[in-house]
């Protein structure tokens, strides 16, 4: 199977080669190239084990970073390598996870020489890779080395796992390179398992732990930061993705009295939702601009690492990538806040703690604009529901703890009792 995969990769580089070329060039910042053919420049530890954890962008780093808080308090001597495959998730990294990681790297192209270039260069113990960001040579490079690979807080959407099952002989073959499949639920095992692997079990989802860090933010000091202003509601508009959102987020917003504190998901889109406010009337500022609110009715957050911490300063949250049909973003953070969230019905990628949160009554969906406008406007009239919610949405996170200290003593593990002869143990002799 992995012949016929790399004779796909190469047939097709034509195509996907200027579309990654290109779609790196639309980021904020540039990746390093070097890095992603393999390629670094950095001294590692002799004689101690070394994890390697990839996350892909900005979702996956944060996911990952309560995790490697448990395994610095737990084994401080364990190297970590940290990868990302997006600029984005290096800034995150960079801003959020220093003193987590010994190194950060962008991941290797899945070519094969790129990927064994890599392996040998860091020579990890273990391989750990965030939720679902499976590489074929990747994972046979690090197999046939004698890498420990673990797929952590593993996930399989409602959308993904029809199309999976069409591939279920490519699946089987990938899968069989994992010596464990950590998932966040029930279904994600069973799903896994009828994929093909071997070796699934259940851990829960680590978004819960990450989603708690951080409440003890100083609301005063951020209201001044931004330059809110007093006795004016907020609404704080977290990771919207497309245009359709965009446009369907202002015009529900444009009847409320309120203030908004809009952050996109890619902070390359910061500057379009400006001027799309601008062109519609309303004044906007961007958050990297150090200018406060003032008289602005928005304040566009194109910097990084700063929402989980401004949910505290929300009267109402408003949740993207589920207006349009993008799978939905993570409502975790607004929720450990205790705070009320209206989002969209499309929120596959985060089906089971959408569908939690609106049993729990912590959450309200909307389909459209008139419809995302009623809900804000009534949880604005309604500050007793509003406090409602709020303790429901604690009490959603409060249940789901744990998941972190469960990942951190499984890859610890594995880096411990490691002894299938891999380069990560002979290379430093």
């Amino acid at each position: 199977m992995i012949w016929i995969y790399n004779i796909f990769v190469t047939l097709t580089s034509l195509i996907w080669v200027p579309w990654m070329i290109l779609r790196s060039r639309r980021r904020k910042d540039p990746v390093d190239w070097k890095e992603r053919a393999g390629t670094y420049s950095f001294q590692l530890k002799k004689g101690v084990p070394r994890v390697w954890m990839h996350a892909v962008s900005v979702g996956e780093v944060m996911a990952a970073l309560p995790i490697l808080r448990e395994i610095r308090k737990s084994s401080p001597n364990l190297e970590i390598v940290l990868s990302v495959t997006t600029s984005s998730g290096h800034s995150t990294a960079m801003s959020n996870a220093q003193g987590l990681f010994d190194h950060l790297v962008y991941y290797p192209i899945d070519i094969y020489r790129f990927v064994l270039s890599a392996l040998v260069r860091i020579r990890p113990t273990v391989f750990a890779v965030m939720e679902t960001e499976l590489w074929m040579n990747m994972l046979d490079a690090s197999h046939q080395l004698g890498i420990t690979n673990i797929l952590v807080n593993g996930r399989i959407s409602d959308r993904s796992f029809p199309r999976c099952m069409k591939l279920k002989f490519f699946y089987k073959d990938l899968l069989s390179r994992l010596d464990q499949c950590l998932m966040q639920t029930e279904t994600d095992r069973d799903r896994i398992s009828q994929l093909g692997a071997t070796s699934a079990q259940v851990l829960g989802n680590c978004k819960y732990d990450q989603a708690v860090e951080g409440l003890d933010a100083d609301i005063s000091a951020i209201r001044t930061s931004l330059g809110l202003p007093d006795a004016v509601p907020v609404v704080v508009v977290g990771s919207t993705r497309s245009e359709l959102e965009e446009t369907l987020v202002a015009t529900a917003l444009d009847g409320p009295p309120v203030v908004v504190v809009w952050a996109p998901r890619h902070v390359e889109r910061a500057a379009g939702i400006k001027s799309m406010l601008e062109s519609q009337g309303h004044s906007a500022v961007l958050r990297s601009t150090g200018n406060p609110m003032g008289e602005a009715r928005y304040m566009i957050l194109d910097t990084f690492g700063e929402l989980a911490n401004i949910y505290a300063v929300a009267d109402v949250v408003v949740i993207g990538g589920g207006f349009d049909k993008l799978g939905g973003q993570n409502l975790l953070q607004a929720l450990a806040h205790g705070k009320p969230v209206v989002h969209g019905p499309h929120m596959q990628n985060f089906a089971d703690v959408a569908k939690a949160a609106q049993a729990a009554g912590a959450s309200k969906c909307a389909s459209t604009a008139a419809e995302l406008r009623e809900a804000v406007s009534s949880l604005l009239a309604d500050e007793g529901l509003r406090d409602k919610m709020g303790q429901s949405a604690k009490a959603v996170v409060t249940a789901n703890l744990g998941a972190a200290t469960r990942y951190a003593e499984a890859i610890v593990h594995a880096a411990g009792s490691h002894n299938k002869g891999s380069i990560a143990r002979t290379s430093d002799l």
